[in-house]
């Protein structure tokens, strides 16, 4: 039976906080009503400190999607809920999501929808999800919900296994490169500077011979505020402002501002055309699929064609207007809501545009890689210039 750990105001207007163990979720609000206390947060698992049951639970991105796959699949059968969710929970291979189901299960029993039982653990199921899946099984659709958040799940896997597979090898580049850099600057440099004569430094040499200096008489001072910027900039975009700066930087960025904006759009198109292909009404899924984006700006760009939309404009004039979609999306959007086919365009504009975007990262890695090696290969000849030309100037001096 699962503990809830919660925090209520007694009668007296007294906060306390402590763990109860019961059947499900209401079972749970019902025993603190018992108790004369009005609950202010209630919580699966115990909470210890600041981190709960539910919060150290690590369920894979992988396993989200066999789960969606395997539950739609039993819908489809005709397999009834309950019995769906015993026969997933009791797939002991899947560890921390065998536990999840299980506490599905117990919410869906005892009169929860699967979308709201989903939604008590969003560090598991994102609210999209959610929101899906209580779409689903308001318009008696869920298993096809269900199978089409599996696919969306999959491609989006896809493309970030994608993007990290391909910046590994930059990645190593730079570190690599660095460390070269540090070690010849540090230990090698300075062995050198004391067999060469000060009046044959030049300027290149006096300046490596500054940067040497810099690192060894300064380096704590350098980490102290590599780490206040750090700290600082991290803080800046917690603020609703930084937020909406740094969210407009990445959209406008130059070469990635591109690929984070087609990333964003596609998964806007899927999800809206995967909800009115299922019956959802343009305005309930224009509600849902603005927070897939994973962007405010843009999802403040949808909900404002969502108004448009409610007075009876075309979907595409205000997504135009917003500047923020690439033309021949636009097109294709229009001429889709004049032949009523918007649901199917959707998709294929998420279709082709992902594989675009895929070919773009591609093509953006393979032009990085020779980039970085020419940017090392000339801070290693500048370093090696700066020492040689004053060894070659008393290597003169001493022939003439």
């Amino acid at each position: 039976m699962p503990s809830f750990s919660y925090k209520a105001v007694s009668n007296a207007g007294k906060q306390v906080a402590g763990v109860l163990t019961a059947e499900n979720y209401q079972v749970a609000l019902r025993m603190l009503d018992e108790q004369a206390l009005y609950p202010i947060r209630v919580a699966e698992g115990v909470e210890t400190g600041t981190r709960s049951f539910g919060r150290r639970r690590r369920i894979k991105s992988s396993q989200l999607t066999t789960f969606y796959s395997q539950l739609a699949d039993l819908l489809k059968a005709g397999v009834p809920m309950m019995r769906s969710l015993d026969v997933l929970s009791g797939q002991g291979s899947q560890g921390a999501m065998a536990l999840m189901v299980k506490e599905l299960r117990e919410d869906v029993a005892g009169g929860m929808s699967l979308g709201d039982a989903m939604a008590k653990h969003p560090r598991v199921f994102s609210p999209l999800h959610s929101s899906m899946t209580r779409a689903g099984e308001q318009g008696g659709f869920l298993e096809d919900v269900l199978h089409r958040i599996a696919i969306f799940c999959e491609k989006q896997d896809e493309l970030r296994n994608k993007v990290i597979g391909a910046m590994i090898y930059p990645s190593i580049l730079v570190l690599a490169g660095s460390g070269v850099v540090l070690l010849l600057l540090t230990v090698v440099v300075p062995k050198l500077r004391e067999h060469l004569r000060p009046e044959t430094f030049n300027i290149l040499t006096k300046g490596v011979f500054g940067v040497c200096d810099l690192l060894r008489d300064h380096w704590m001072g350098l980490v102290t505020i590599v780490v206040a910027i750090l700290f600082g900039a991290s803080a800046w975009v917690k603020t609703a402002a930084g937020r909406r700066a740094y969210e407009r930087f990445k959209l406008r960025a130059p070469v990635m501002g591109k690929i984070v904006t087609m990333v964003a759009i596609c998964r806007f198109c899927r999800i809206l055309g995967t909800m009115l292909h299922n019956g959802v009404p343009i305005l309930q899924a224009l509600k849902i699929s603005k927070d897939s984006a994973g962007n405010n700006i843009l999802a403040k760009a949808i909900e404002e064609a969502a108004d448009s939309v409610k007075k009876g404009a075309a979907l595409s004039a205000p997504l135009h207007d917003s500047g923020l979609f690439p033309a021949t999306v636009l097109d294709m959007i229009a001429v889709a809501e004049e032949g009523n086919n918007l649901e199917t365009v959707l998709v294929q504009i998420a279709d082709t545009n992902e594989a675009r975007t895929a070919r773009a990262i591609d093509l953006g890695v393979r032009v990085l890689e020779p980039l970085l090696l020419v940017m090392m290969a000339m801070v290693v000849f500048c370093i090696a210039v700066a020492l040689l030309l004053p060894i070659l100037t008393m290597g003169s001096a001493v022939h003439g």
